[in-house]
């Protein structure tokens, strides 16, 4: 390999910030599995606590399993540094209570995840801090939205449940413009797809569940960005506000995530083409949103914005909510739970599941349908997953593929 030329992704994933020669040649990075850490003597201990000398003295803070990560994932996603949370709200909690305080605006999309609109509007809301939603698909929507207490612009993209995509360099622009923050959910896309920093956003959060783990065994949490942000993310939202660090053992499982996350991404969007253009065809679906499609209303954006378009699928049936869950109850192959990012392909209801924290009425200013399915497509054959698919939405008293 040319060491002037900087590594490809797959390439930093697997190999960025370990030497397996200065671990007695553990080709697989340790496992640090320590609440605290000794010091050499009193002097160096002071010092590694007022920040005067690297290291590390309580696993709460740092520990070398999660530092090694949050580089992993700082770089991938074209950021300077990372803190690792216990879950993706834990990132997103923890950020938030870092910028905000009472008073301050946050300006968001109209469409978030169901865990995501309730610690805004009935968790922030509590303690004198506004949300505002604008409708992010028009920057107009956003500039007239913006006041001189908006703090933080946050959004989403794709969003789910309903796969809305956000122009991040128009927002970004816009935001800044009014020296505010712009955050960024990126766990639909992931850093394969979509690198938020790069087109203007400030920081990025992660459901480290989801694809960076991609295997459905572990929950945690990411945040990048830029030094600065990132060292007050850990002394503050983290250490003193939320408390919500990842397990040194989680930490080992989402590196070991990372060694496949471009190939998987790859597998997961070619399955999801596949599916959506099935669906699209079939005379018992109404409408199909998923970015690759050419019917897909921002089509255009994720073109531009997205080198593949994903693993997400947001479909609703012409019978409605009922013929949608008489559809889930006769799948065999692909399995009905929440989260998605798996290599297995799950579907559900975000109406009474993910996104039940919304009223009906919020779910209906805000963009989410009741009959509205949410499909993650995982990386079986696709043609398995295609004909489970296509058997449920033909025949009622049909069966698909063997569990």
């Amino acid at each position: 390999m040319d060491n002037a030329k900087p590594a490809g992704f797959a390439t930093r994933a697997i190999h960025l910030g370990y030497d397996p020669m200065q671990h007695e040649g553990a080709l697989t990075p340790p496992l640090h599995l320590t609440s605290t850490f000794a010091f050499e003597d009193a002097e160096a201990g002071a010092a590694i606590f007022a920040g005067e000398k690297p290291g590390y003295f309580y696993s709460r803070i740092s520990n070398p399993t999660l530092d090694l990560l949050e580089r992993r994932c700082a770089d991938l996603e074209g950021a300077e540094a990372g803190v690792a949370f216990a879950s993706g709200m834990g990132s997103i909690c923890s950020v938030l209570w870092t910028f905000l305080s009472p008073g301050d605006e946050i300006v968001t999309d109209k469409t978030l995840y169901g865990c995501t609109f309730a610690f805004m509007r009935h968790g922030l809301a509590k303690f004198g801090i506004t949300i505002t939603h604008a409708d992010m698909t028009d920057p107009d929507s956003v500039r007239a939205a913006l006041s001189d207490k908006t703090r933080i612009v946050y959004f989403e993209t794709p969003a789910n449940p309903n796969m809305r995509l956000v122009d991040i360099e128009a927002i970004s622009l816009i935001a800044r413009q009014r020296g505010c923050k712009v955050v960024v959910d990126n766990t639909y896309a992931t850093p394969v797809l979509t690198r938020p920093i790069e087109l203007g956003a400030d920081i990025v959060v992660h459901s480290a569940t989801k694809y960076m783990g991609g295997h459905g065994d572990l929950v945690g949490g990411i945040a990048v960005g830029s030094a600065e942000d990132m060292q007050q993310v850990r002394i503050f939202g983290m250490k003193d506000m939320t408390g919500a660090v990842m397990a040194p053992f989680n930490a080992m499982l989402v590196l070991r995530g990372l060694k496949t996350l471009k190939l998987r991404v790859e597998k997961h969007c070619h399955n999801a083409m596949t599916v959506a253009r099935a669906l699209e065809a079939h005379p018992a679906v109404a409408k199909v949103n998923y970015p690759g499609l050419e019917s897909f209303a921002q089509h255009m954006l994720a073109a531009r914005q997205m080198p593949g378009f994903g693993a997400m699928i947001a479909f609703e049936l012409k019978g409605g909510l009922e013929a949608g869950r008489a559809m889930m109850n006769r799948l065999q192959l692909v399995r009905r739970a929440v989260s998605l990012g798996d290599t297995e392909t799950l579907i559900q209801h975000p109406a009474s599941m993910t996104h039940s924290t919304y009223t009906p009425e919020e779910r209906a200013a805000h963009g989410i349908a009741e009959g509205l399915i949410r499909l993650s497509v995982g990386i079986e054959e696709v043609e398995d997953i295609v004909a489970d698919l296509l058997s449920a939405l033909d025949d009622p008293a049909s069966t698909s593929i063997a569990a």
